[in-house]
């Protein structure tokens, strides 16, 4: 098990690029599936889950070769199905919950898919009804295995139909459009996610012949076609890593520019570490974060009642970057609280925050009411351990704006998110410092 070792208390300075994202990767690599031709995609991140996936598509029989740092190719055109009913992919697709987005492009194309119950962050119940109800209602056959918790969808073929998602799920949207493309007919999807990530993945499936419009809304028109071509990709910047440098800027009162960011696409993130009272400039297709020496302050609403920050479906803020959020206000002027609908287990890291003298009230599992110190009590060095990805990069910025040296283990939570993290805050002046 690695570990960081983190001197922190020290300001940081310079620009830092983010990675590709992370979210929209695990959806495109599965979108490869689809067709027996190229298909070259750029600014893959060079983390865990990626890479994970990568492996298990190279199992299935995918041609992947390696074109530069983040650039691959990747042909399907000589699939082994047996691999899926094998004891090794009952392993493998244990060990990456995007695995699960393999099951729609397999079914599409070959007229079944199989995984096991995929893993991923324990952060609450995630459930996969969405995937399989809207699998069904295109005509496939679906079937579990309690003993071994392994799924199977299977069909002779696809027919297109209208469907009403009980929930706006991004992975379970991207699956269900994955099979859609080629169906029989004309698929809606009604409720359908809309994040950036699944624009890009619409965008890349019509230049590989797909016919899908609506995108960017929450409902997906799918007129199938018999088969899809090959095509070039460019993956976004990650607007989790984005948020995360900005509180880390926030936290160490560092100046730091953040390059690159696509700034259409980051939504109402910026604006909202802005009612935390942070500075976020745009300057071009960066952003541009000056030293808060004299700290920052939580808005309130209209009527002066506490600020709220809750998550919510795109448009509304990612529930990845609320942890973030959460710990940026420790150190802020007034108080805030963070309400965390969507994962009923992902505010239990706040207890390592407490122990590092963060004024967090944990009201439940979904919401936290944080009383900022205002700089005038710094945080204090602990050792912790990461519980997740979010959690564990969260718990990084505290340490590094706190006084003393901390430890985090089990950072292999963070490297499934985070492509060589401690070597790009070296470069920006943090002292981190990896132990194997």
């Amino acid at each position: 098990m690695g570990t960081f070792k983190i001197e922190g208390g020290h300001q940081l300075k310079g620009s830092i690029q983010p990675q590709g994202a992370k979210n929209e990767a695990l959806q495109i690599l599965c979108a490869v599936l689809l067709t027996p031709e190229l298909v070259t995609i750029h600014n893959i991140p060079d983390i865990v889950d990626v890479n994970k996936l990568i492996t298990l598509l190279k199992k299935l029989g995918v041609k992947v070769e390696k074109l530069g740092k983040g650039s691959y190719t990747f042909q399907a055109d000589e699939v082994n199905l047996k691999y899926l009913e094998s004891d090794q992919f009952k392993i493998d697709g244990r060990g990456l919950r995007g695995s699960i987005m393999i099951v729609g492009p397999l079914l599409a194309r070959f007229g079944k898919g199989y995984i096991p119950k995929p893993g991923g962050d324990k952060i609450g119940r995630r459930r996969l009804d969405t995937h399989f109800d809207g699998l069904i209602k295109l005509g496939a056959k679906f079937g579990y295995s309690r003993e071994e918790q392994f799924y199977g969808v299977e069909a002779e073929k696809l027919k297109g139909t209208y469907m009403l998602l009980e929930e706006a799920s991004v992975t379970g949207t991207a699956n269900i459009l994955m099979a859609a493309v080629l169906a029989e007919g004309q698929t809606t999807i009604y409720n359908a996610a809309c994040e950036p990530y699944l624009q890009q993945l619409c965008k890349m499936l019509n230049r590989m012949g797909a016919k899908i419009s609506g995108v960017g809304s929450n409902m997906l028109i799918i007129d199938g076609v018999k088969s899809l071509g090959g095509t070039d990709h460019t993956m976004l910047p990650d607007m989790i890593e984005i948020g995360s440098w900005i509180g880390l800027a926030a936290m160490t009162k560092s100046e730091l520019t953040i390059t690159n960011v696509s700034w259409e696409d980051l939504g109402i993130i910026p604006e909202t570490f802005r009612k935390l009272g942070i500075t976020v400039e745009r300057q071009g297709d960066n952003i541009h974060i000056p030293a808060h020496t004299d700290g920052y302050e939580i808005q309130s609403f209209i009527d002066g009642s506490i600020l709220t920050i809750s998550d919510a479906p795109w448009p509304g803020f990612t529930p990845d970057l609320l942890s973030i959020i959460l710990v940026v206000a420790t150190q802020a002027r007034g108080s805030v609280l963070v309400h965390q609908k969507m994962f009923e287990s992902r505010l239990f890291f706040v207890d390592k925050l407490i122990d590092m003298g963060a004024k967090i009230i944990l009201c439940d599992p979904h919401r936290a009411t944080v009383i900022g110190h205002d700089y005038k009590s710094t945080l204090k060095a602990t050792t912790m351990t990461s519980p997740d990805i979010r959690a564990g990069v969260s718990l990084l910025i505290a340490a590094l704006s706190a006084k003393g040296t901390s430890t985090i283990q089990n950072i292999e939570q963070i490297d499934r998110g985070y492509e060589n993290i401690d070597e790009r805050l070296r470069a920006i002046g943090a002292r981190i410092e990896r132990i194997d």
